[in-house]
């Protein structure tokens, strides 16, 4: 714990942390504080390094690209592979692992070991991994390079620890399991075929033992020929030379045929008693033409051949094979079932398909009972028990890519019943047709941790609908989906308006996303320069949309910049200087312009009926001016307490009032500044006459209507000034997709820059604004907060403020003056005027958050939310309940002040309100940038949190701005990851890792050492079922016996060594060290011996209750045999 103090006295408006030598923060006038200050500050910070560690939690979402599939019977655990080299173990509900190879190669195949809480993955770089999944963080126990070959296909037949590896020269090697060691037994492929045989084979495509006999192995090439290879005599029972290409292999359950798929579209069956030529060839969806030929098919690409006790037919399930005329039809599974052939139309291409049996034993009738297809985008399991064939409800959240995401929001410990509330509207527009069954993928164990709490994450998407995701305890539930775009008109099909020559693509694309969980207020803004607030309620409604428009548009061309020498702010009093005319206003209302003024998208003006849930009640947007688009929104805020939304871009600020529906506030930067420019930015021609009106003044806009207010200046053709500067400036990005990072592009510093350039340089569209100043034509408006504060060094109270921060670094604070009373509130008018304070930063402002002065952080104040839409009741009338954490509840209190906390890009800083004294400051980074900094509570603590360009996430203490945490975690690789991760309370954040998947991690110490206990159980321990009619096939299946022939075959003693360069072995990180590094702390760890503990047990008891069936069967066979010694005593030898 450390004690800081600071003596405030005679501290001026120049502080002395300031590195640059200027002033970095002080009213406009310069004039010390007479507001009243404590003499000393105490604030005990507790948050040391010790509390911060950096792990990735969770992953949730679809896998991005999968390539492979495999399912284990027993465990009921399925895994997924991807190109990227991740792996996804899924389970029952809760139970989601995510591995990932470091080398990052694409995962072929993937193969369980049965019950044995292992997994074999075959990657792309030719390298073979065993993963154990007895631990909650599966790791690499051993792997396998091959040098001279490529992998091409892997079999690992039940109960066996030897892995068959087909290779792209046609060559099958043998693995051992346990030692992950090659066997000296290799199957060449000249020795598979004839010698007559004039052309390679193949790589090979398929490997399998035949249910009837263990040691024949089927090999299938890609050529179309099939070898049965005796493993015993070591040569080749028969082999198949097909026509056509293989693709799949797939047996009867009794071992005496088999079925092939083939690129043209067919089926054939074979029978081992005749392999000259198949009994059987399909073309399941082959018509025959009028030749007499079938038409030509698509490939096969796995067949799939299963038997059922309750039915004679077999199950034949396939991917593939339809007609080629039939251009357009989706991708296809067709279930075939006797005479009935279903075909299921899917919404993507099928990467791999897999039919979940009963039994894990392929010489028994299989039983089927479900089909899980892995789709490019999609995952969905098939009920094969009911003849409809209905899919099962994925408990996985795996539709968060349904429309590409475009921006998150995270919140953690909120309300506790926002939840049900949220999940009670959401679950009566649920999709229905399901299967009544309960989820196939049973597996594994998972119970929620003892440290939980309410989180909702909220994510935005493209075609502008969002939804509403249950968090709590690192699961993932989609609660409640809102549609934005219903809001608007349909554009009609020959209409061609200025929205389609703004947004091709993606209109109604969410950009940003503003939530008050306390009164259920909820804003978005879209990237078709429009804000839309919502109010929940749990009743419906028929209402009509209030639509407001604001003429947010800077006239740049009688703006100039400042030279070279004017880079230095001036904070000297601007009464010595020559009179600075008023810079012009953004809302030219001239006929002309009002006529040609119109909003991007048309708000439906009639009345609306609207279901429980998220009812929208105010459309705030953007208008066109003189042919020019809107700039898109880049900040906003909003605050229920006060009924005011505020929203910004780089032209400027507005204020709506959204209680009266007025529009209060419409300015550009330089006119919230007034006198008070720190960059004394001149207009080019100071002989013009301006005239502001008194709206500008005051900040008040007396119409209700939603016009905007005149500002008496009509436009000047151009005169001899000089060039003017162009209309389309730096700070105005075309509009594209929503997928873009349009929305991180805030202060483009250069005004030469082409779209493409902005499009590729990332870090130079946000460089310094203080540094390039003398480039800079345009000021953004970046973030925004309403708070409690003090808006002049003079205030002795704290009053309802806007601040404002802006891409030159500066921070301008906006007192504001709301009626109290409910009834005023509804009818008098909401002041808003522009002071001219301003404080100053290095880059662009990212964040406010203000502290006490006791260090405790002091939250937005709110209003609690009342049903607007629920019915009257005249004992209990519905009034405004307004919560507010201000400390100005007494005199002495509000004497006091509080800490107000900024950050930049650049830079953080500490001040003192309302003297505005700066604190502490600290430099974050130089030769990066902050891409994302939240204030948020830890360990019963606050602290700053930033994310910065060059990967690295940071931790600062508050208010000392100590330095606790500073890894190097993740890289910027993709804009993706820009512009979704944010943080949260309780020491946690996320970002989009793909366009599929979130990824959520953790920079808390104890939620690191709590890991192990919130997540999931992949392996139970099962017993594994017994054979049927084990007795009298064990000498035929999966005996002792046959055991003992393949180590007789593939050991050492018999089969020799593998070649040394063939094949490398690399030992992993699975044994106790890497399992304490999984672990991530002592927790993990002794929870790792406990299961260790419980699994010994297990053993023990079933040592001990095997040891006493053996000693109940020694005695009976000892009292048997006595019986038989008396029988047969007094017998000669010829009367037996």
């Amino acid at each position: 714990m450390k004690k800081f103090r600071k003596v405030l006295d005679g501290l001026t408006t120049s502080s002395p942390v300031n590195p640059g030598g200027s002033p970095s923060c002080g009213s406009a006038a310069g004039t010390p504080s007479t507001a009243p200050t404590p003499r000393e500050l105490e604030i005990q910070e507790t948050l040391m390094s010790e509390h911060f560690q950096i792990c990735k939690t969770v992953r949730h979402g679809f896998p991005y690209q999968p390539t492979a599939l495999a399912f284990d019977p027993v465990q009921k655990i399925l895994a997924i592979g991807t190109r990227s080299g991740g792996v996804r173990l899924l389970g029952r509900p809760g139970v989601d692992c995510h591995c990932q190879h470091e080398s990052g190669a694409a995962v072929l195949q993937l193969q369980f070991l049965i019950n044995e809480g292992a997994l074999v993955t075959a990657c792309a770089d030719d390298t073979l991994h065993l993963w154990n999944l007895r631990q909650r963080r599966p790791a690499i126990l051993h792997s396998l390079k091959f040098n001279r070959e490529r992998i091409t296909f892997c079999h690992l037949p039940f109960q066996s620890k030897w892995l068959y590896v087909g290779t792209e020269r046609g060559n099958t090697h043998i693995v051992n399991i346990e030692s992950f060691i090659l066997s000296g037994y290799v199957i060449m492929w000249n020795k598979a075929i004839e010698l007559s045989t004039k052309t390679h084979p193949g790589p090979v495509v398929h490997l399998s033992d035949s249910p009837k006999d263990e040691g024949k192995l089927l090999i299938g090439f890609e050529s179309g020929t099939i070898v049965m290879w005796d493993l015993r005599a070591k040569r080749a029972d028969f082999r198949i030379y097909y026509d056509e290409a293989i693709h799949s292999v797939s047996w009867h359950h009794e071992g005496r045929q088999f079925m092939c798929s083939h690129s043209d579209g067919s089926l054939s069956m074979w029978n081992l008693r005749n392999t000259a030529k198949p009994f059987q060839v399909t073309f399941p969806h082959g018509k025959t033409q009028r030749d007499g030929r079938k038409e030509s098919c698509k490939p096969i690409l796995k067949v799939e051949y299963k038997t059922s006790r309750n039915s004679s037919e077999a199950f034949v399930i396939f991917s593939g094979g339809l007609s080629y005329d039939k251009a357009g039809r989706r991708p296809t599974l067709t279930i075939m079932h006797g005479k009935a052939i279903i075909v299921l139309e899917m919404d993507y291409p099928i990467v791999d398909f897999l039919v979940l049996c009963e039994t894990p034993y392929l010489n028994e009738v299989q039983e089927p009972y479900a089909v899980a297809v892995l789709l490019e985008k999609d995952f969905l399991v098939v009920d094969l028990t009911q003849s409809n064939f209905p899919i099962f409800e994925n408990p996985y959240p795996m539709d968060i890519h349904e429309s590409p995401v475009t921006c998150t929001a995270y919140f953690a410990d909120c309300p506790p019943d926002i939840i049900p509330v949220l999940y009670s509207i959401g679950a009566k527009h649920k999709k229905t047709g399901y299967s009544h069954k309960e989820w196939p993928l049973s597996g594994g164990t998972w119970t929620v941790g003892s440290q939980t709490y309410p989180e909702i994450i909220i994510t935005g998407h493209a075609d502008g609908s969002i939804k509403f995701w249950d968090a709590t305890a690192i699961t993932l539930q989609m609660l409640y989906k809102l549609k934005t775009s219903k809001v608007f008109e349909k554009p009609k099909s020959g209409d061609v308006g200025r929205s389609a020559e703004l947004v091709e693509e993606d209109p109604y694309a969410i950009q940003m996303i503003s939530w008050c969980p306390q009164s259920r207020i909820f804003c978005v803004v879209g990237i078709s320069a429009h804000v839309i607030l919502y109010r929940f309620s749990k009743h419906d409604a028929n209402t009509t949309i209030t639509s407001l428009v604001v003429r947010l548009q800077c006239e740049m061309e009688d703006v100039i910049s400042p030279s070279d020498t004017e880079n230095t702010p001036c904070f000297s009093d601007p009464s010595g200087l020559s009179p600075q005319p008023q810079p012009p206003s953004p809302r030219s209302n001239t006929p002309d312009s009002v006529r040609d003024s119109n909003p991007c998208l048309k708000v439906k003006d009639r009345m609306i009926r609207m279901p429980p849930g998220y009812q929208a009640e105010l459309v705030v947007q953007l208008l066109w001016v003189d042919g020019e688009p809107p700039q898109q929104i880049t900040s906003l805020d909003l605050n229920s307490a006060y009924g005011l939304l505020a929203l910004g871009n780089c032209n400027g600020l507005a204020v709506v009032d959204y209680l009266q529906k007025t529009v209060l506030l419409c300015m550009s930067t330089l006119e919230l500044y007034g006198s008070a420019d720190p960059f004394q930015r001149l207009t080019r021609s100071p002989r013009k006459n301006r005239q502001s009106t008194s709206d500008h003044v005051n900040g008040h806009c007396t119409s209700p209507t939603s016009q905007p207010c005149p500002t008496g200046r009509a436009r000047v053709p151009g005169g001899p000034e000089g060039p003017r500067l162009a209309r389309r400036g730096p700070g105005r990005p075309p509009f594209r997709k929503a997928q873009s990072a349009a929305c991180m592009e805030v202060s483009l510093p250069v005004s030469s820059l082409t779209e493409e350039s902005r499009e590729n340089s990332f870090s130079r569209s946000r460089s310094s604004s203080v540094s390039s100043i003398d480039r800079e034509t345009k000021e953004a408006v970046t973030t925004l907060q309403f708070a409690e504060s003090y808006g002049r060094k003079s205030d002795t109270l704290p009053t309802p403020c806007l601040w404002v921060g802006t891409s030159l670094g500066l921070v301008l604070i906006i007192p504001m003056s709301i009626p109290t009373d409910e009834q005023e509130r509804q009818e008098d008018p909401v002041t808003v005027a522009p002071t001219g304070t301003v404080l100053m930063l290095k880059a662009s402002v990212l964040r406010f958050a203000f502290l006490d002065c006791g260090g405790a952080l002091i939250n937005s104040p709110y209003e609690v939310w009342r049903d607007q839409h629920a019915p009257d009741d005249p004992d209990r009338p519905r009034k405004r309940k307004l919560v507010n954490f201000s400390p100005s509840s007494s005199q002495e209190a509000s004497g006091d002040g509080h800490l107000a906390v900024v950050c930049s890009e650049r830079q953080a800083k500490v001040f003192f309100m309302p003297s505005q004294a700066c604190l502490y400051v600290h430099n974050i980074t130089e030769s990066s940038f902050v891409l994302r900094a939240d204030v948020v509570s830890v360990c019963n603590s606050v602290c700053l949190a930033c994310f910065c360009a060059n990967g690295h996430i940071m931790t600062l203490s508050l208010p000392s701005l100590r330095p606790l945490l500073d890894v190097n975690y993740l890289p910027l690789t993709d804009m993706r990851i820009a512009r979704t991760f944010c943080f949260t309370n309780g020491g946690q954040a996320l970002y989009l890792c793909s366009p599929t998947e979130m990824q959520r991690i953790t920079y808390s110490q104890e939620m690191c050492d709590n890991l192990q206990e919130m997540l999931g159980e992949l392996f139970t321990p099962i017993e594994t079922p017994e054979a049927q009619n084990r007795g009298f096939l064990k000498g035929f299946f999966g005996g002792n016996a046959q055991t003992f022939d393949r180590e007789e075959l593939f050991g050492e003693a018999a089969a020799g060594k593998a070649s040394r360069s063939l094949a490398q072995h690399i030992p992993g990180q699975g044994g106790m060290e890497g399992m304490k590094a999984a672990a991530g702390g002592v927790v993990g760890e002794l929870a790792r011996a406990r299961i260790a503990l419980d699994e010994r047990g297990q053993r023990l008891g079933e040592l001990e209750e095997r040891t006493a069936l053996m000693m109940t069967s020694a005695e009976t066979f000892s009292k048997h045999a006595h019986e038989v010694m008396l029988k047969c005593k007094d017998k000669k030898w010829y009367q037996f």
